[in-house]
Order: structure tokens, then C-alpha cells, then sequence
């Protein structure tokens, strides 16, 4: 089923268009990414979809009754709103039915038996409301999201306005997820969220039955959820059929192709042309009007032909170069026994990290296990509480922080990178265009910098700058897939040392050489890439998961050792028990026999004293089978 389609749809921004032809549908179930450089306009589909944006031109349509969720800003709540009433509010629908329930339960308790009947139909179509709408599974669907996201159970008591941005955008996107709508628009869904969590959603979305459009720089991620490519490129709409992996070698096929039908037809264009120019000199020489009439002939043919448009092979990308003058010692960094806490929260404890020249090194983790922490401890941002803590000799270190700041934001690109740099302007200018800042780009203000724009700035600082390591803190934010291919090829390529952290599981492939993870405040290191590390990661759960297995297998064969003993000894005892009372049961029946013996022989003196002498030793013999019987049963 069609759940939403565009055909031929257009967006002007004042006189500026900006969409021209938007076309593509997705069916019920699908799960499909819009690609494209930032500023090609996907945010804006998302928002036209929506219903946030108008739209000027072209066809617009959502299956009846579809919802439609989509992260567009972060809503503003009372102060006195917490994690969890957000969320909950994803359930408003099904807590106001539950909340009549409530009511006509009360009004069932104190009416009479004319009205009993009326309420108990109503209540029965509320309750069955509320059950198809998931109404008593509400608990256990926070708890799955919740889990998921990371979000705990002190951080769903934390006041909502109190959050970081980040935190915010987690929080929105639980409640997006928790609403289940037909129509899911996921705009950079993995922001913010550890690789965990963003491997938790890869897997919630596979298994999602709605339908989900994804915008994301994570390449990765696309390869694990999306069947479906839509490309935006020159205001118009591309079709690809499979993941991000696919899409690369498709558009590489269709533009090879593409060039070479523009090739051969420009070929027979020159042909024509060429035939046109002789024909007509054929014509003035020979005075000869049919040479002319084959000529207009010939250019009509042209004229109305179907041109291939020439592709763009390679669109603009950022050009990095790093520039390194003088090589570091062998020995880069060495951290030794590392120990940090902030008050109470202790952080990192007996951590221990050494980097040799050219190793490429990511160091990975759980948001807040300390990751950023130790970066700004070998920058000398923070003082480490107990530990060594060495960088090596003739080390120039470069810094990429995760949140770009400039000192003074009414700078100018230009002001700001000449500032770092006494260049001329001509030769600055061309540094930036290399970077993408053209024309009157370089007189954009610092502060109205895009974030995007503001990394390629600082990487255009970076890389102009004598330095034999690289420390950056998640680089690839905020930068297009363009951007981020660049950025790969030039590091690979850097002949110095690389101390990174990043999400970017693609990336991370591409760069790393060694993965480093913080795991209960120290740090486990793996000689490979982001494949290596989660074929190793996935080793060590199959390992764990056999030893526990193994464990419970021995408890359970004690258990059953002890049990069958038990049962054993259960069954030798129940035989003994059973032996004891046949012996009671004899003696008390010889000695009635006796007692019977003794009314018979009671003039007998003689006789009758041997009777009451068996008799005696009858009852000794009855008294310690009644004590052994009773130390069995006691």
C-alpha cells in the first residue's frame, strides 16, 4: 500500500527555488533514506510532508488516516515538566480513555440495574479501544525504548528544561518512536546517540511496521536499515533501489553511462554539423538552393533532438592537505594507571594508553564514560587526579573539538583565518575556496556559520598549521557524506599520528587502525578497524555466553547429583520406615498375644512368669523400633 507519494513537487523561497521536481512514493513498510549535500533541500521535504511547509507546485499525498511523526524542533514544556511526562505524552490518546474507564467503573458501583446495562456497553467499547491501541502494553513499550536510548531510571525523573541539546533530541525521539506513527521522518536520528544506541535503533527499525524516511550522514547505518535511496540533487529527485553501498556503484554506473550516451551523441552532433558546413559551401559555390534546404533540413533534425546532458562527474568537494614539517619522536603518548573523578563521579581509574608515530587510534565508548575527559587531559584542559600522563618529544598537536567555537564570532571567515595565518588575501582566499568558501562566502560573519560550515573553517586552520598529531573529537559532525569521503581520503593519507573518537562507524573503517574502548573506567585496546572490533566484541559475548552456559550446566548436574541422592536416600528411607512399622505391627501383635496368654494361664504361677518375662522383652524391643522410627520421621 502507498502510504506517501510526491510527483513534480516544487518550493520557491521568495524568488528563490529551491525544489523543482520531487517525485518518489513509499509504501507501507518501506524504509527509505533522501540523500544529498547539506542545503540541496531534504530537511524541507521532511517539513512539506509534515505539513510545517507549503509547497508550490506539483502533487502532495498521504493515505487517509496516516500519522505522521517527524523531529523538526524541540517542543517548549512547563518547567515543571520531567523526562517521563514527556514521554508519556506520546500515550495522551490512551490515558484519556483509560481515565473514562475509571470513571464509568465508579458510576457502576452506586446506579441501578436500567442504567448498569448502558454503562457496561460503553465500557466495553472503551476497553476495547484501548487495547487495540496498545493501552496495557504502554509499560513494557517505555521500558524497550527506554532501555534502548539509555534513557534510566534518574535520568526520566530529571527535569526536562534542564537538558543539554543532545539530551533533549534523545528524549523526542523516544517519544517519536514510543507514538508508533504509520509515517516515521528521521532527520540525523543517530546524532547524539552512542554507537550502542544506534545499533538498538538500526535493529528497532528493521522491525518496525510503518513506514520510515531517513535522513543521515551515517553511512553505515543506512547500509543496515534503508532499502530505498532517493537522491537530491539539482532540485530534482533519483531513484535507487538498495542501500547506501548500492547507491555509490549505481549513480558511479548510470553517470559512466550517462557520459558515454553524451559522448557518442556529441559525436553525431559534430557529424551533423560538419555535413551542415559543406552542404552549405556546396550550396554558395554551385549556387545550389537544395545543398541549403539540406542543410535547415539537417539543423532542424539537431535542433530537435533529446540532449544528454553532460554529468557532473565530481561535484566540489573540501581539499585537505596537512602539512607536516617535522616528524614527532616514536613514542606519542603514554598514559599510565590514569585516575579522574569530578567530585563523587569517578570517571577514569588505573587507565593506561601509548600511541606510537602513525598509528590511527579511535577511541570508543558509552556516552559519558570518559572519552572527551581524557582528550582534555592530554591537552592539558584537565588535571589528572593520580597517574602518568607523557606526550612524546617534538609532538605539534592539531585539536578538532566536537563543539566548534571561535573567540570572537563577529569575525568574518576571511578575518578569522588570516588571523591564525599572515597571508595575503588573495592567497587566504584561495586556501578558502578549497574549502568551499567562494566569492562572498568569505564575508559571511563567524556567528551565522552554519555547523558545517564552521568544521570546514577550523579544518582549513588545522590543516595550515605545522602538526605531527591529530586529536579530534568526533570530526564528521555536522559534515556532509561529500565532505566526510574528503576528510577520509586526506587522513588516510596523513603521515602523522591520529587520536580520534567518533560514531561514525564508517568512518572509524576507514581511518582506524587500532580500536580503543572505555569500559568500567579503563581501556581495552583491539589491532583492527570497527569490523575487526565488533567480530572480536561478538567472539567475547559467544565466549562468555558458552562460559555461562558451561557454569549453569555444571549447577544444574549438581542439582540433579543432589537431587538424585536426595531421591535415593528419600526412597531408602521411605523402605526403612515401611520395615520398621511391619516389625511394630509384628511385635504389637505378639504382645497382645501374650497378654492373652497370661488371662488364659493366671492360676499357672510358673507358666505365667514366663509369659510376663517374653512379654517384657516384647515391649524393650517395641520401645527402640518406636525411638528409630521416630529419628527418622522427625
Amino acid at each position: 500500500m502507498i502510504e506517501l507519494s510526491l510527483n513534480n513537487v516544487g518550493k520557491f523561497y521568495g524568488a528563490n527555488k529551491v525544489l523543482e521536481d520531487i517525485t518518489f512514493e513509499a509504501k507501507t513498510g518501506e524504509k527509505i533514506a533522501i540523500v544529498g549535500r547539506n542545503g540541496t533541500g531534504k530537511t524541507t521535504i521532511f517539513k512539506i510532508i509534515a505539513g510545517i511547509e507549503d509547497y508550490n507546485g506539483g502533487v502532495l499525498s498521504i493515505r487517509k488516516g496516516a500519522s505522521v511523526g517527524y523531529l523538526d524542533q524541540i517542543p517548549d514544556y512547563p518547567d515543571h515538566y520531567k523526562v517521563n511526562d514527556v514521554l508519556n505524552l506520546a500515550f495522551e490518546k490512551q490515558y484519556e480513555i483509560k481515565e473514562q474507564m475509571r470513571e464509568l467503573e465508579n458510576q457502576m458501583s452506586c446506579t441501578d440495574a436500567e442504567k448498569l446495562d448502558s454503562i457496561m456497553n460503553k465500557y466495553g467499547k472503551l476497553q476495547n479501544m484501548f487495547e487495540h491501541m496498545g493501552g496495557y502494553e504502554i509499560e513494557e513499550r517505555i521500558s524497550k525504548i527506554c532501555t534502548g536510548l539509555k534513557i534510566s531510571e534518574e535520568f526520566k525523573n530529571r527535569a526536562f528544561n534542564n537538558l543539554s541539546g543532545g539530551e533533549k533530541t534523545t528524549v523526542i525521539l523516544g517519544k517519536i518512536l514510543l507514538q508508533n506513527p504509520d509515517i516515521l521522518l528521521l532527520d540525523e536520528p543517530s546524532n547524539h546517540l552512542d554507537i550502542d544506541s544506534v545499533e538498538w535503533l538500526e535493529e528497532f527499525l528493521n522491525e518496525y511496521k510503518g513506514t520510515s524516511l531517513i535522513i543521515s550522514h551515517d553511512r553505515y547505518f543506512l547500509d543496515k536499515v534503508v532499502t530505498k535511496i532517493v537522491e537530491v540533487e539539482d532540485k530534482a529527485t533519483s531513484i535507487y533501489l538498495g542501500n547506501y553501498t548500492y547507491y555509490v556503484a549505481e549513480k558511479k554506473r548510470r553517470l559512466d553511462e550517462q557520459f558515454k550516451l553524451y559522448q557518442n551523441q556529441q559525436k553525431k552532433i559534430k557529424a551533423m554539423e560538419d555535413a551542415i558546413k559543406r552542404f552549405r559551401d556546396w550550396g554558395t559555390r554551385a549556387d545550389n538552393e537544395d545543398m541549403f534546404v539540406k542543410a535547415r533540413s539537417m539543423q532542424k533534425r539537431i535542433d530537435k533532438m533529446d540532449k544528454v546532458d553532460k554529468p557532473i562527474m565530481e561535484r566540489k568537494k573540501i581539499q585537505l592537505d596537512f602539512n607536516i614539517q617535522d616528524r614527532s619522536g616514536k613514542e606519542v603518548i603514554n598514559v599510565e594507571r590514569l585516575k579522574k573523578a569530578f567530585g563523587d563521579n569517578l570517571i577514569l581509574e588505573d587507565l593506561d594508553l601509548h600511541v606510537k608515530y602513525g598509528e590511527k587510534v579511535v577511541i570508543l565508548g558509552k556516552n559519558g564514560c570518559g572519552k572527551s575527559t581524557l582528550l582534555k587531559i592530554l591537552l592539558n584542559e584537565y588535571e589528572a587526579d593520580e597517574g602518568n600522563v607523557k606526550i612524546g618529544s617534538r609532538v605539534k598537536i592539531g585539536y578538532l573539538d566536537q563543539n566548534i567555537h571561535f573567540e570572537n564570532q563577529e569575525q568574518t571567515v576571511l578575518e578569522a583565518f588570516r588571523e591564525k595565518f599572515n597571508i595575503p588575501i588573495g592567497e587566504a582566499r584561495g586556501i578558502l575556496a578549497r574549502f568551499l568558501f567562494y566569492s562572498e562566502d568569505v564575508y559571511k560573519k563567524v556567528s551565522t556559520l552554519s555547523g558545517g560550515e564552521k568544521s570546514r573553517l577550523k579544518l582549513c586552520q588545522l590543516m595550515y598549521q605545522d602538526i605531527n598529531l591529530l586529536i579530534l573529537d568526533e570530526p564528521t559532525n555536522h559534515l556532509d557524506i561529500d565532505s566526510r569521503e574528503m576528510l577520509e581520503e586526506s587522513l588516510s593519507e596523513f603521515k602523522g599520528t591520529i587520536l580520534f573518537i567518533s560514531h561514525d562507524r564508517y568512518f572509524i573503517n576507514k581511518i582506524a587502525e587500532r580500536v580503543t574502548e572505555i569500559k568500567n573506567r579503563k581501556l581495552v585496546s583491539y589491532s583492527g578497524n570497527y569490523d575487526y572490533y565488533r567480530r572480536k566484541k561478538e567472539e567475547e559475548l559467544l565466549k562468555n555466553e558458552k562460559l555461562e552456559q558451561s557454569k549453569k550446566e555444571k549447577k544444574n548436574k549438581v542439582r540433579k547429583d543432589i537431587s538424585k541422592k536426595s531421591t535415593d536416600n528419600n526412597k531408602a528411607q521411605a523402605k526403612a520406615i515401611e520395615k520398621l512399622e511391619q516389625e511394630i505391627e509384628n511385635i504389637e501383635e505378639l504382645i497382645n498375644n501374650k497378654n492373652i496368654e497370661m488371662e488364659k494361664n493366671a492360676c499357672d504361677h510358673e507358666k505365667l512368669s514366663e509369659i510376663y518375662n517374653e512379654k517384657e522383652k516384647l515391649e524393650e524391643k517395641l520401645n527402640q523400633l518406636m525411638e528409630e522410627w521416630a529419628e527418622y520421621n522427625c
